[in-house]
Formats: C-alpha cells, structure tokens, sequence
C-alpha cells in the first residue's frame, strides 16, 4: 500500500495527515501521540475513526499540524485521519464514518472584531445623557 494522505481544518488548525500500512504509530510533528497531546480526552478524540471502524494497530500515521489550539488541532487531526481512511478503502470505511459525523467539516470560525465595539457582538454601555 503507498501512502495516502488527506487535510483536516477545524478553527484556525489545518493538519496534513499521511497514512501507510504499519504498526499503528501516530506522530504529530515529529513527536508521538503521548507527547504532543497530553490530556487523555485530546487523544482519545484522535483515535476515534480508528477505533470506530476497527483499524487500530493497521496504519502508520505522521501529521503536519500548524495554528489553532489544542482542541482544535486534535479535531483537525480527526477529521484528517477519517478522510485518510476514506481514501484508503472507501466501502468498508466511508459508511461508519459518515454516519459518526467524523467526514463533516464543523464550519465555525471566530467572527471578525467590529469596529467602534469592544467585542464581534459586545456593544459599549450606552448613556442616554
């Protein structure tokens, strides 16, 4: 199997996910799964495509990560990984995804600062006299 990749937005974090047949080693920037994300719930959103459709352990996974924070990225990472797998074998993967919500793209971004306002909505207090 050659190496496919895939690219995951959320928020302002854009990760770029290759995948190959391997051991099941995720590297994120360099450094391992357990390094970058140290919050069990952070990593545990990343192996969810894995581990929904039972590839845990199959695929070798290395992804370039840049902007957003950290909840953001792990989402970035995931959503990456389901479009990968997608590519990869798209019958036995693509319908558990789907259905999972892991191959729609979340469309929140932060709203633009407003000029004249203190805040995107957040209006200054208004005085009558």
């Amino acid at each position: 199997m050659e190496q496919t990749h895939a690219l995951g937005r959320r928020k302002a974090a854009v990760a770029r996910v290759y995948i190959v047949a391997g051991k099941g080693n995720i590297t994120i920037n360099g450094r391992d799964l357990q390094d970058y994300f140290k919050e069990d719930s952070l990593r545990y959103i990343v192996n969810q495509p894995l581990v929904l459709t039972q590839a845990e352990g199959q695929f070798d996974i290395k992804v370039t990560i840049v902007g957003g924070g950290i909840k953001g990225q792990a989402e970035a990472i995931r959503l990456g990984i389901a479009r990968a797998l997608c590519e990869v074998d798209k019958e036995a993967y693509r319908s558990t995804l789907k259905a999972a919500g892991f191959l729609t793209r979340d469309p929140r971004e932060v709203e633009r600062k407003k000029p004249g306002q203190p805040g995107a909505r957040r209006r200054f207090q208004f005085s009558k006299r």
